[in-house]
């Protein structure tokens, strides 16, 4: 793939920007989010030992160690973000993310997957929508490089002006709308959004999926 496509996430105080407010700095605090699977109604949601981000720069590691919770692994952030290079001003792209995911599962399962268009099309929102259904039914979870606003399910906006890392950790409604971890605050810590908003928040960017 093309890495020079994926921009640069440089996330500071600054570009910081959630409904909840700026980050909650040190949120370091943990607790588990619960799982719900039902096959009848389409609805998987993988259980996510969640942690939020203790600083505004380390979203990459968070959203990284959040979904290798997923498979009951437990990594500092610390180590995380140093074999991410990780630094103030963020973590470069997915391709930082994607190798330390395959470390930690011990295999090449996870690819680097980018939307390089301004705004997704019908083709790659279909596209996200498999790999998301396809990574969760195989217990795991995604990771997505986002940037910009975007509004779940409840009407609430999430803004990143500067870019920000989400794990994505469930699916409903056949893949049409999708489950947030979001380590930036511990008061918005999950919601849903549409597949649709989604792939249009990581345009420009990429995601790492199984």
């Amino acid at each position: 793939m093309r890495t020079d496509i994926l921009r640069k996430t440089a996330l500071t105080a600054a570009g910081l920007i959630t409904t909840g407010g700026a980050i909650a700095a040190p949120a370091t605090a943990a607790f588990a989010a619960p799982t719900a699977q039902n096959e009848r109604d389409g609805t998987r949601v993988l259980s996510v030992d969640y942690e939020a981000q203790p600083n505004f720069y380390y979203c990459g590691p968070a959203a990284a160690r959040n979904a290798l919770s997923v498979q009951d692994k437990e990594i500092d952030m610390d180590t995380m973000a140093e074999r991410m290079g990780t630094t103030e001003s963020g973590t470069d792209s997915i391709n930082d993310i994607t190798p330390v995911l395959n470390t930690e599962t011990g295999s090449d399962v996870y690819r680097s997957v980018e939307i390089s268009t301004p705004d997704a099309d019908d083709k790659q929102t279909d596209t996200l929508r498999k790999d998301i259904i396809r990574t969760v039914d195989d217990g795991r979870a995604v990771v997505a490089n986002i940037a910009g606003t975007a509004t779940d399910t409840n009407g609430e906006s999430h803004s990143f002006a500067g870019g920000h890392y989400i794990t994505v950790n469930g699916y409903r409604d056949a893949g049409n709308e999708v489950k947030i971890a979001d380590s930036a605050n511990p008061n918005t810590a999950e919601y849903w959004i549409t597949t649709e908003a989604l792939a249009d928040w990581i345009a420009t960017r990429g995601y790492s999926t199984s």
